[in-house]
């Protein structure tokens, strides 16, 4: 069984996720590859894709979220992503044991503790049925019918339990800081369609495809799934194997392209906060290294902006009033210095943004 260094597998990964290369492919056809892409924050999905898609703009991604091709809504982890229309509906389901064990967290549980989960989600879904309402809204409504519960905790739960979306207006390009200003409805409502469950191979070769090779820890890491064991030990006779530098065992698709040389030189690319390609794994070494995990999530469930240099992050970024200021966390070469300020210089006028600082 072939071993493959940490270079190969960053190689591997970059090459995947069209960072080593824009991609000519459209935005739907990007986000369906990865799955779904994580926006917390509406703004940085926006960021991933303009660094992946050769001449993306802001408006390719808005349009397809007001046509309903996108949806965004609580998925992966059990935290806020956009996904193809069709693939929601086939792995929300699939992740919905995911989004039950949060709700069940004592977050939810000092709230909702003594009701019965079922009956809150259909009282959720029938306030919900056929319109649209503000989360804070639907919070007002759950508190009238539990006195004495806090309706956000409650409404957070039903959000979770059943599959909401939010709409365009809350999901779109400038909505920075909307976390609370969110409108939602029943994803079968503004789809026309039902959930049409897919099997979690599905789900597996998915991930493969655009994080691959990987181990089941990893899997189970980007998914939020537990007990994935079984399920690729099932899926073996179509995978092929290799281990990793510490020897754990990585699996990826038979028809999946070797990675490139490890020696390929790769561009300086700016991902967003919450990027999957630092949240794909469970061991991140293969794009970031501890010590600068640390810096770039340093709790409270934080995920800085970061910049790579020959694939690995090596600083953080934030913008402004107006002003892109860049945090290295080592010194770069006067190559990659010019390097950085260029990519940087590129990404300013797709974030209304005029200046570059350093520090």
């Amino acid at each position: 069984m072939s071993v493959l260094s940490l270079r190969a597998l960053n190689r591997a990964l970059l090459h995947r996720q069209f960072l080593m290369e824009r991609t000519r492919r459209t935005a739907l056809q990007v986000l369906g590859h990865l799955v779904a892409m994580q926006a917390q924050e509406p703004n940085w999905p926006y960021v991933g894709l303009w660094s992946r898609v050769d001449g993306f703009t802001q408006a390719q991604l808005s349009v397809l979220l007001e046509e309903r091709t996108v949806v965004r809504s609580a998925l992966l982890r059990s935290t806020q992503h956009l996904a193809v229309s069709g693939d929601f509906r086939r792995f929300r389901p699939v992740l919905q044991p995911v989004l039950d064990r949060t709700a069940s967290t004592p977050y939810f549980r000092r709230v909702s503790g003594g009701l019965d989960t079922g009956a809150l989600t259909a009282a959720g879904a029938r306030i919900l049925a056929g319109r649209t309402l503000p989360r804070r809204e639907l919070a007002r409504l759950l508190a009238l019918r539990h006195p004495g519960r806090e309706g956000k905790i409650l409404a957070g739960e039903v959000e979770l339990r059943s599959p909401l979306v939010h709409t365009p207006e809350t999901a779109t390009w400038g909505r920075w800081g909307t976390r609370n200003a969110v409108s939602v409805t029943r994803a079968e409502d503004w789809l026309g369609a039902p959930m049409t469950p897919a099997p979690v191979q599905e789900l597996v070769r998915r991930y493969l495809a655009a994080y691959g090779p990987a181990g089941v820890m990893d899997v189970q890491a980007w998914s939020g799934l537990t007990r994935l064991r079984e399920v690729i030990q099932t899926m073996r006779g179509e995978l092929r194997c290799c281990r990793d530098p510490e020897g754990r065992e990585l699996f990826d698709l038979e028809t999946a392209p070797e990675p490139p040389d490890p020696g390929t030189p790769v561009p300086v690319r700016f991902l967003p906060a919450f990027d999957n390609l630092l949240l794909g794994h469970a061991d991140r070494t293969r794009v970031i290294s501890d010590a600068d995990r640390k810096r770039v999530m340093p709790g409270a469930a934080m995920v800085l902006p970061t910049f790579l240099v020959d694939g690995f992050v090596h600083g953080s970024w934030s913008v402004k009033d107006g002003t892109l200021r860049l945090v290295p966390f080592r010194p770069l070469r006067a190559a990659e210095r010019d390097a950085v300020a260029e990519e940087a210089e590129r990404l300013l006028p797709f974030l209304g943004a005029a200046n570059i600082a350093y520090g």
